[in-house]
């Protein structure tokens, strides 16, 4: 490493919580539809383990890169996501993120790759956003430079502006819940309200403007069916709804997760958002420790406290 970068606490939290929501909701891929309300209902965890996926996988290059650097570098951090991806694809990255990723491998341009991808207009996947939350708690100090980091490390696998905005509209909310530790949290309607003003004009940002309409009270299938839940692996059909279920519970990580999950969908990617903002807040203390035992370890580099 070039430099001895010291992480915020509250980004290893997110980085953290993350993972266990992206552990969390992928394991529900295999409950059977008929039993899948039940399980929720009865708030009946799967059985381990349970294994992270490309949105940890991800969210772990980015963290060490920021461990590195102290900010993104956007060639060097396009190539240690091909790495990563390299050395582990079996970890249910998207279809086309398969091509780009072993395409920078290979020594192509991450700019020509990603934004060549579909027609030139670049991929609007939430892959951006999944990543990004302990970014957002790194920066939380400068919302300026969460908005320019967030989109720096978007652009180096999601060209499209959408999935910028996906991005950025994460590490804000990360780093709103980060700057509210040992604070009353804010409300719904306040952090949703804050996210957006801050974004640029986008599918997003609309849809974080109607789920900060939603009355109190709002089912969260009713707001998976408005905001969409992740089932078209798109930003703007992801971050809106897992923005408003963590905004809902920002004082437990653990309803959190079961929120986001009651949602369905894209489960491990809206898990793993809604997850990595609320632990930047309040940290992983309420985890009840048999999640954490099911849970797929860390990289030993990652501190476990």
């Amino acid at each position: 490493m070039e430099d001895d970068v010291l992480a915020p606490w509250s980004a290893l939290d997110s980085l953290r919580g993350l993972a266990l929501g992206d552990a969390f909701g992928d394991r529900w891929f295999s409950v059977d539809n008929s039993e899948a309300d039940a399980r929720l209902a009865a708030r009946t965890v799967r059985e381990a383990p349970w294994h992270w996926t490309d949105d940890t996988a991800m969210a772990l290059v980015l963290f060490q890169h920021l461990l590195q650097y102290g900010e993104v570098r956007q060639s060097e951090l396009a190539r240690a996501f091909a790495e990563a991806y390299t050395a582990d694809p079996a970890r249910k990255y998207g279809p086309s993120m398969h091509q780009v990723l072993r395409q920078i491998h290979e020594g192509g341009d991450w700019q020509a790759i990603t934004s060549s991808m579909f027609g030139g207009q670049g991929s609007h996947g939430n892959g951006a956003a999944m990543r990004v939350a302990p970014l957002g708690a790194w920066f939380a100090d400068d919302l300026d430079r969460v908005a320019e980091q967030a989109e720096l490390s978007a652009l180096t696998t999601h060209f499209n502006p959408e999935a910028v905005s996906g991005a950025v509209a994460v590490a804000l909310a990360a780093a709103f819940a980060a700057r509210s530790r040992g604070e009353v949290a804010p409300d719904r309607v306040e952090l949703l309200g804050r996210v957006a003003e801050l974004l640029p004009d986008s599918d997003v940002r609309s849809g974080l403007r109607i789920a900060a309409r939603f009355p109190a009270g709002t089912s969260i299938r009713h707001a998976a069916s408005v905001l969409g839940s992740g089932l078209q692996i798109s930003a703007q059909d992801t971050v809106p709804f897992a923005l408003w279920c963590a905004a809902g519970q920002l004082d437990s990580l653990p309803e959190a997760i079961w929120d986001t999950l009651g949602g369905w969908g894209d489960m491990d990617t809206t898990c793993a958002i809604a997850a990595g903002v609320v632990a930047a807040r309040t940290g992983l203390a309420e985890v009840p420790p048999s999640w954490t035992a099911a849970q797929q370890e860390l990289p030993d580099w990652v501190p476990v406290a």
